[in-house]
């Protein structure tokens, strides 16, 4: 794509990929399920145009970048501390984050337990939910003609 730059950065323990357009004050593009930098290609162009830098990382797990194999390495800690780092990496004292789909609960934690660093928060089609008292996986409905992609995905390997 033209304009797109891409290079691979060090965060947080592993290698992520992202891709970057236009100079100006960060915006941070988180991806959702299952997607990558690539669902952001349009807003890139888009923010680098108003004068923005736009960045939108391959998530931990996704396309080009690192894939621990633990279960443990994908908890939100571990999701906002890729964004703190890919600010450090970036040269960046704050930035402001957006997330879609599964991407949004990062951008709204990161900004949440890091406000020093992230002044502002977009979420797309995931609302703010603050902690319930019960796992959320266990208020969906799992019968044999239904079942949340989420529930799906608990298992190791289902994907395969």
């Amino acid at each position: 794509m033209a304009g797109v730059e891409h290079r691979t950065i060090e965060t947080n323990g592993i290698r992520m990929h992202v891709a970057e357009q236009g100079t100006g004050p960060l915006v941070i593009l988180c991806h959702g399920f299952p997607e990558s930098w690539y669902s952001w290609r349009h807003q890139l162009a888009a923010l680098a145009e108003a004068g923005f830098h736009a960045v939108a990382p391959d998530m931990r797990g996704y396309g080009q970048t690192d894939r621990p194999a633990e279960i443990e390495a994908y908890t939100l800690l571990h999701l906002v501390g890729d964004m703190v780092g890919l600010l450090d990496a970036l040269g960046e004292a704050s930035g402001v984050i957006a997330g879609h789909d599964w991407g949004a609960p990062v951008a709204w934690h990161a900004a949440l337990l890091r406000p020093d660093r992230f002044r502002a928060v977009i979420g797309l089609s995931v609302p703010y939910w603050p902690r319930q008292p019960v796992r959320p996986t266990t208020t969906m409905p799992h019968t044999d003609d239904a079942q949340f992609y989420q529930l799906y995905f608990q298992t190791p390997g289902a994907w395969k």
